[in-house]
């Protein structure tokens, strides 16, 4: 073991878990950080309150005076717990949060000082937006922007900051974030869905998306952690050999969790918790220093505020307990990457979840159609879908070590399999399985009962229905989630226009409303289905049979990002006024240029690392074999020399040859991506990187994994993954 790695190892180990004392009640302090409904109500006027709270829940703009309230309410509030600085919060399109602090404080006049906050200071500020990424929206030398603060999502309080949610929009008011186009595909799937609702109950006036997200990670000590530089500069390890034992006996998964690891957890869930998070599960994954955290589910825009915000908390509290927290799709290659999985449902004004099947044939019926209404907007936009989990992380996980492949198919399960069957095949009474001591019946006036828990669970379908919600398991753990449940709820508003639409022209021209309904979602069934599949998505067959069914399988960044601004999606978005066609494109260049700088890094890193640290090696490991040959030679007679210096002769040779190889591969590398460089279209550069630079990081990393085991451990230069897989 080299003295690098020794070091390293020995302060690893060495690390004893922060103390932490957090034994009173949750529900104490949970929200004790955020501006939210208690602490407005006790800093509010009565009239401020509900005029705010209105705005809130239905809409509407916030004048001048309420304003004002707001800000000196939320100055208050925020001083009286020691904080000294406000930010506006928000979500620009590097994928992180972003944030400029200003001090509550101001010398206003000579022997005057005063903590300042007024209402336009609330309400929008005018941060630089010249060095944010706009896809060419903004050119460097024009620097406006503007954030404006989102009323929906509560200000908190970190490290004695006022944090207050905001959108980000250019000067000439296009999207330069993720909150815009979210709002406005949920405002659109509200309308949508409304509209459809009212077929079946004239009380419900607003339909709002919610969203569970579970957050997959993986925990390294940062000593370990600062002796690989592939993972500082690239999130991921590049070189590394798998080792002996790693997940295959799955004894990880939900297994005891690591005294260290709970100390981590304790701390941010509790920070967590007094950010208005609700976090509920954590637990062990299957691969060695993975796990896992869920919250309790909430409406669509906070949810990902929160976990944008909960993975900013866990980095900063990993670093007190000597941790790195590592959200790449893919940190080690051979055994399981992480994903975010976003479980997604619709819910009503009055309570109802409407994919949660009900106990009446109106509420089935009403469940029915949109399950079927979704299925329908999944097949039509999986390309788009695709599209919108797209990242060169998330390219090593999808269809690799238990995540779903990359074909885009919807898992429904054996019973609705069967309802959807029979109102396909029209079928008005059919006995179902006897063990659920149930009877299906399809005449329009009693559609069936559907048991709440009426499907399995499958781990290998990237969009499973489980239950009362549909699982979006393909998103990668990175991600910002408002990225696919835009498209999300943009496809299913979509949809559901088009349904309503169908649905008016039946009865305009005579048919019953319950059988033009009941038409409709036969036809769409019958148009879908090839996308429903309950089989195990890990196997050759599905790709062979999807290939069959005319489904695709997208496997690469670049070339999955052209249905992004293909006529259909650029069709969908703009009827919508979800993003206009400048916004389209911009975000198809962002994505792209993304793409290409991550390879573009990992290519130079790669070579680096080979070049620097590997092959020098090498190199030392070789020549002591050489002169242990030599050795051998001088004391040996010859056949015994022969018959003992054969084996370390070839081995010579092999290292001989796999320097060579490196060496020769890092050049060509080298090349591919100058020539890569000098493109001019940004997809042609993109495309370039994914098949000419890209390749190369796997062969060279086969014949360093190879080194890695034939070389003494004394010598080798980077921690293994048997060091980094196991908390010590």
């Amino acid at each position: 073991m080299s003295i690098y790695r020794f070091e390293a190892l020995k302060e690893a180990v060495s690390r004893k878990p922060v103390e932490n004392n957090y034994h009173e009640r949750i529900s104490k302090y949970f929200g004790s950080d955020v501006f939210g409904k208690e602490a407005m109500q006790e800093y509010l006027t009565k009239d401020a309150f509900k005029s705010l709270e209105l705005i809130i829940n239905i809409g509407g703009k916030i004048d001048h005076k309420l304003a004002e309230q707001v800000a000196s309410s939320m100055k208050a509030w925020a001083l009286n717990k020691g904080a000294t600085h406000y930010t506006h919060w928000f979500q620009p399109l590097t994928g992180a949060t972003a944030e400029k602090h200003d001090v509550f404080f101001n010398p206003a006049e000579e022997n005057l000082k005063i903590e300042q906050f007024e209402g336009s200071q609330l309400m929008q500020q005018e941060p630089d937006a010249s060095s944010f990424p706009s896809g060419g929206i903004r050119n460097t030398f024009e620097a406006r922007g503007y954030t404006a603060w989102d009323p929906s999502s509560p200000a908190f309080l970190i490290d004695g900051t006022l944090c207050i949610p905001t959108i980000f929009i250019s000067y000439t008011g296009e999207a330069l974030d993720y909150k815009v186009p979210l709002f406005r595909a949920s405002d659109v799937l509200n309308k949508s869905a409304v509209s459809v609702c009212r077929f079946f109950d004239k009380n419900i006036t607003k339909v709002f998306a919610t969203l569970g997200w579970e957050q997959e990670y993986f925990l390294i000590d940062e000593a370990l952690y600062f002796a690989r530089p592939d993972l500082v500069l690239t999130g991921r390890t590049l070189l590394g050999h798998i080792p002996a034992k790693s997940q295959q006996l799955e004894d990880h998964y939900f297994g005891a969790i690591p005294d260290r690891v709970s100390a981590f957890m304790k701390e941010f869930e509790v920070a967590a918790w007094k950010l208005g998070i609700p976090v509920k599960t954590r637990h062990n994954e299957v691969a060695p220093n993975q796990f896992e955290l869920a919250p309790v589910y909430e409406e669509i825009n906070i949810a990902i505020d929160h976990n944008q915000l909960i993975m900013v908390i866990m980095e900063k509290i990993a670093r007190r307990h000597n941790f790195r927290v590592l959200f790449h799709e893919k940190p080690f290659d051979g055994i399981n990457g992480s994903g975010k999985h976003n479980n997604w449902s619709l819910a009503t004004d009055n309570g109802i979840n409407l994919l949660s099947p009900g106990k009446t044939p109106k509420s089935n019926f009403l469940f029915l159609t949109f399950f079927i209404n979704i299925i329908k907007a999944v097949h039509d936009h999986a390309d788009l879908l695709r599209a919108s989990i797209a990242s060169a992380g998330n390219d090593h996980r999808l269809g690799a070590n238990e995540a779903p492949p990359a074909i885009i198919s919807v898992f429904i399960g054996r019973e609705l399999s069967q309802v959807i069957t029979d109102l396909k095949n029209n079928v008005k009474n059919s006995k179902r399985d006897n063990t659920l001591n149930s009877r299906l019946k399809l005449n329009i006036s009693k559609l069936p009962k559907i048991l709440l828990d009426n499907t399995d669970r499958n781990r290998t379908s990237p969009f499973a229905f489980t239950g009362n919600k549909f699982e979006f398991r393909a998103v990668g753990s990175s991600a910002n989630c408002a990225s696919p449940m835009i498209v999300l709820n943009s496809i299913v508003a979509n949809q559901l226009a088009d349904f309503k639409n169908e649905v008016d022209a039946l009865i305009k021209n005579g048919a019953v409303k319950e059988e033009a309904i009941f038409k409709i979602l036969r036809n769409y069934i019958i148009s879908s289905e090839k996308i429903l599949f309950d089989g195990n998505g890990y196997s050759e067959d599905w790709v062979i049979e999807a290939e069959k069914r005319g489904l695709s399988n997208i496997k690469t960044t670049p070339q999955s990002l052209n249905s992004w601004i293909s006529n259909k999606s650029q069709k969908l978005f703009t009827s919508q006024k979800i993003f206009n066609e400048r916004e389209i494109h911009a975000r198809y260049d962002l994505m792209l240029e993304n793409y290409t700088k991550v390879i573009q890094i990992e290519s130079r890193v790669t070579g680096d690392l080979s070049t620097n640290h590997v092959i020098p090696t090498a190199i030392r490991y070789q020549n002591t074999l050489i002169e242990n040959v030599k050795g051998l030679k001088e004391i040996l007679p010859e056949k015994e020399y022969q018959r003992l210096a054969e084996p370390i002769l070839k081995n010579i040779t092999c290292i001989s040859e796999m320097i060579s190889r490196i060496i020769n591969n890092v050049r060509k590398m080298t090349s591919e991506r100058k020539k890569a460089n000098s493109q001019t279209d940004i997809y042609d550069q993109a495309l370039a990187y994914c098949e000419k630079v890209k390749p190369y990081l796997t062969t060279i990393r086969n014949d360093v994994d190879n080194l890695e085991i034939m070389i003494d451990d004394e010598l080798w230069p980077l921690p293994k993954y048997r060091e980094m897989l196991f908390v010590k």
